[in-house]
């Protein structure tokens, strides 16, 4: 059950007061920045070595976060033709400090009894420089993402296991960083308060992103024409399930989000061409591996 104080949602870098650096850490190249066009603060983790560079929560590896929501909303950018990489401890109900680790390093998905590591692919580049749907560094048109983690799903999906709590996050470089939240909600971006309120979407299952953790959208424009979306999706909601990858959405119409949602939309979700051939890409590099439970 979601404590009082992590309802409907916890913005984590304004719970923890992260700018004050008294519960979390940061270590080498780590500044934080008034953005104009997200209109606020974030956090730019840069370096030669993607595990250089990070900023930490807590402050202490004794220490644990305790948040319990079902999802983890990360909303960052990668830095144009670096590499990043992101860990996540989380703990299990049988006391298993388990690391959830992504990266545009990781070439395939591997795993242990305490740790998995996701690849993380990016979207085709418009230079045409990297191979559509391949792992490698990101592109230099790379977009401010909205990643959505279902924390539960993955620990009992790849480990067979029950997942209690997140423990704590590592932002390693190269990333800008606007926010981190917890909630057991599942949040819609590209769908506005009053959309939803004329909509009546609520009733389905549509929650608009909270105000404070949205991106900005400009007056005549759509979310999904500047940003990306990606969101795991437990294999009982979905055939295709995690992919054992994490593939950034096309900066096509259409392509914002992976897997389509459990609820039914406002708007009709498809998979194009270019998100297709990335799912192939990803199951021809995972499929030949299959994952066991390890007990």
């Amino acid at each position: 059950v979601l404590a009082a104080w992590q309802r409907p949602y916890l913005n984590i870098f304004k719970h923890f007061r992260v700018e004050e650096w008294k519960r979390s850490a940061k270590e080498g190249d780590v500044a934080a920045l008034t953005d104009t066009r997200m209109k606020g603060t974030i956090y730019r983790i840069r370096g030669s070595d993607p595990a250089s560079s990070y900023l930490q929560l807590p402050r202490k590896g004794t220490q644990s976060l305790g948040l319990t929501g079902r999802y983890l909303y990360l909303l960052f950018k990668p830095l144009a033709r670096k590499h990043f990489l992101v860990h996540l401890d989380v703990t299990t109900e049988e006391n298993q400090v388990v690391r959830i680790s992504f990266s545009s390093l990781f070439k395939e998905f591997k795993s242990t009894a305490t740790w998995l590591q996701f690849p993380f692919v990016c979207r085709a580049s418009s230079e045409g420089l990297a191979p559509r749907g391949a792992p490698g560094a990101a592109p230099a048109d790379a977009r401010w993402t909205c990643l959505v983690l279902d924390l539960p799903s993955i620990v009992t999906q790849y480990l067979n296991r029950r997942y209690s709590h997140l423990r704590g996050v590592k932002l390693c470089c190269n990333l800008l960083v606007k926010n981190l939240c917890t909630s057991d909600l599942l949040f819609e971006p590209g769908v506005t308060f009053s959309e939803a309120r004329l909509g009546d979407l609520s009733c389905r299952g549509v929650t608009p992103m909270p105000r404070e953790l949205a991106f900005p959208v400009p007056k005549g424009a759509k979310w999904h024409d500047l940003y990306d979306y990606i969101r795991t999706v437990p294999p009982w909601e979905s055939a295709l399930g995690f992919q054992k990858s994490l593939t950034c959405s096309s900066c096509c119409p259409g392509d914002q989000v992976l897997e389509e949602p459990s609820h039914p939309l406002s708007h009709p979700v498809t998979l194009s061409r270019a998100v297709c051939d990335r799912l192939s890409l990803v199951r021809h590099i995972t499929s030949p591996r299959a994952v066991s439970a390890p007990w």
